[in-house]
């Protein structure tokens, strides 16, 4: 298969998780839409990666999924406190950061 249609998909993927990002204020779907971006930069990354027959792009994708691992069970700790704590995910409603 040729390069176009799985970086067309992952263009689509990351535009998808763009809007995720900037439309929604549940704190649980802006993580799974930053967590879609990151997987459609991977996408690309083992896309290229084959293309040119290079390993590098594919090693890559491997460390930076260990990394989303340990990053969305810590994102999710974060979440699940501040609903202890404020007893929404509304990221409108969450202001502990503000003085």
């Amino acid at each position: 298969m040729e390069l176009q249609p799985y970086l067309l998909l992952s263009a689509i993927t990351f535009v998808i998780g763009v809007v995720g990002v900037l439309s929604r204020r549940n704190a649980i779907i802006v993580f799974m839409s930053i967590e879609l971006m990151l997987n459609s930069v991977n996408l690309s990354l083992v896309a290229f990666s084959a293309f040119l027959g290079d390993v590098t792009g594919q090693m890559l994708v491997f460390f930076a999924m260990t990394v989303a691992a340990a990053e969305a069970a810590i994102g999710l700790a974060i979440i699940i406190s501040m609903f202890r704590n404020k007893q929404t995910v509304n990221i409108d409603d969450i202001n502990i950061l503000k003085w």
